[in-house]
C-alpha cells in the first residue's frame, strides 16, 4: 500500500511541475490551476506516506521550490529564444490605433464591392477599405463617395447620376 501512495506522490509532483510548465505554451490559466492542485495533492499524500517531519519539510520543499522557479522564470525566461517569441518585442509607443492616411480619402470616389448594410467594402483610389454608407443600404456595384472619416471609420455616400438628382 505504502509503494502505491508513494508511486502517487511521485505522479502528482512530476505531473504537476509538468502542468506548470506546459501553461507557457497553452495560456488560458487552466493548465497552471490543475498544476498547483497536483503539487497541492502531493503535499496531501506526503503526509499520508512519510513521517509527520518528513511531510513538513516535502511541503515546505514544494513550495520554496516553486517559488524560486517563479523568481527565475520571471527574471530569464523573457531573454530566452522561446520567451522572445512568444512576447512583445517593441515596447508600443509607436502603434496606433487609427491610420493616419485615411483623412486624404474625404472628397474620393470608389466603388462599393459589396451591398453597404450600412458597412461592406468598398474599392477608393485603387484600394479595397472597409466603409460605412450613409443613410440607407447601398448596392454592390454603386458608385460612392467618401464624405467623412473619423478614426478608422470610413464614411461613404452613393453618387448619384444628374439623371437621377444630384445627391453626391
Amino acid at each position: 500500500m505504502t509503494d502505491s501512495r508513494l508511486t502517487l506522490f511521485v505522479i502528482l509532483l512530476l505531473g504537476g511541475l509538468f502542468l506548470i510548465g506546459a501553461e507557457i505554451y497553452v495560456p488560458g490559466g487552466v493548465l497552471g490551476m490543475l498544476g498547483a492542485a497536483s503539487l497541492l495533492a502531493a503535499i496531501v499524500i506526503a503526509f499520508l506516506v512519510f513521517p509527520a517531519q518528513v511531510a513538513f519539510l516535502v511541503a515546505v520543499g514544494i513550495i520554496v521550490l516553486l517559488g524560486i522557479c517563479i523568481f527565475l522564470w520571471i527574471r530569464f525566461f523573457p531573454r530566452t529564444a522561446v520567451g522572445r517569441s512568444l512576447t512583445l518585442a517593441r515596447t508600443g509607443r509607436n502603434f496606433h490605433s487609427a491610420r493616419e492616411d485615411l483623412p486624404r480619402l474625404v472628397g474620393l470616389q470608389g466603388v462599393a464591392l459589396t451591398n453597404l448594410r450600412p458597412s461592406g467594402v468598398a474599392r477608393i483610389d485603387g484600394r479595397r477599405y472597409d466603409v460605412v454608407a450613409e443613410g440607407a443600404w447601398v448596392r454592390k456595384g454603386t458608385p460612392v463617395k467618401v464624405i467623412d472619416v473619423s478614426g478608422n471609420r470610413i464614411l461613404v455616400r452613393p453618387v448619384i447620376s444628374s439623371a437621377e438628382g444630384e445627391r453626391s
